[in-house]
């Protein structure tokens, strides 16, 4: 016996950019999921990167269909909390007042010391 059609249908699951080790976009059950975020100019200061990876996941999440203002939970990760500032502030001129989701942001040593933001976002579709 299988699963009532609806059912079915509201768990597939689609994703997008498919690498050998993740997929920039995952959408499940009208929840987008992106993969971590990281700047392509590495060359940039923390604000210059985080304006970098704030336009990334907005491209992202409007390919899909949903947008910056639809963003449930973000997780950002710092190489160096002394960046915390300069990240808030292209933030704080990117996120829409009103629609701030919960966040997080940790210290962590990234995947290339170059790397001074990554960010993890769940959206709405």
């Amino acid at each position: 016996m299988g699963l009532p059609e609806e059912h079915a249908m509201s768990t597939s699951i689609q994703r997008y950019h498919i690498g050998p080790r993740l997929a920039e976009i995952v959408v499940h059950n009208n929840t987008v999921y992106l993969a971590g975020q990281i700047a392509e100019t590495l060359d940039k200061d923390a604000r210059g990167q985080t304006e970098e990876v704030l336009a990334a996941i907005e491209r992202l999440l409007n390919e899909v269909g949903s947008e910056k203002q639809k963003i449930l939970s973000a997780t950002i990760y710092l190489a160096d909390m002394a960046d915390y500032d300069a990240m808030n502030d292209a933030w704080s001129a990117w996120v829409v007042p009103g629609h701030t989701p919960a966040r997080a942001t940790v210290e962590a040593r990234l995947a290339d010391p170059r790397y001074r933001v990554e960010m993890v976002v769940i959206a709405a579709l």
